[in-house]
């Protein structure tokens, strides 16, 4: 004999079931029996209490997560605090101090910018056969140099406070005439291959 599957009991609780499915109930105890058992079933289910969060535990999830924000910003605003007192000391003590160093600093950058302009007339770059990588180079180079004299012809004319910049334009362009040199004789001694 075949009994009824869950599916059909299912159905049959729902009073969905198939007219074989009503008929068999009737005649088998076995699954009148199964389908009794899932009512009880069911019903055990119903009678659960319902799971949930308590609904208690969120002012203090808030508070924490409140808490850890204002803390954070009270570290980035004394981060801030520190690092604006620095530059307002480095900013009221600097002069004071720093004059003849930047000046000598400012002093041997405009010597070095100068011997290696010298160097490089030497190698009368304009003369020479260079790789078209090589030219790229160069007036890539010499469009920067260009830039940072421009730079340099700014703060010429602006009052002498700005000594930090001033120097470091003029370290700027030291590297950039390096590196223009070092193109001019890296392609000079591959072209006498």
């Amino acid at each position: 004999m075949m009994h009824c599957t869950m599916e059909e009991l299912l159905a049959l609780r729902a009073n969905e079931g198939s007219v074989w499915g009503r008929q068999h109930l009737d005649d088998c105890p076995v699954c009148r029996a199964e389908l009794e058992a899932l009512y009880q079933r069911v019903a055990q289910l119903k009678a659960l209490p319902p799971i949930g969060p308590a609904r208690d535990r969120w002012p203090v999830v808030r508070d924490r997560v409140l808490g850890a924000r204002a803390r954070g910003r009270r570290l980035w605003a004394a981060r801030g605090l520190a690092a604006a007192a620095l530059f307002a000391g480095l900013a009221v003590f600097r002069p004071f101090g720093g004059t003849s160093a930047y000046a000598d600093e400012l002093e041997h950058a405009k010597q070095q910018s100068a011997s290696l302009e010298a160097e490089l007339q030497q190698y009368d770059p304009d003369s020479r056969v260079v790789s078209g990588r090589a030219a790229s180079l160069a007036a890539e180079l010499e469009d920067r140099i260009a830039t940072v004299d421009g730079w340099l012809a700014q703060l010429n004319a602006a009052p002498p406070g700005a000594d930090p910049e001033l120097v470091k334009l003029w370290q700027d362009r030291v590297n950039l005439m390096q590196q223009l040199v070092d193109v001019h004789v890296t392609s000079a001694a591959y072209v006498g291959l």
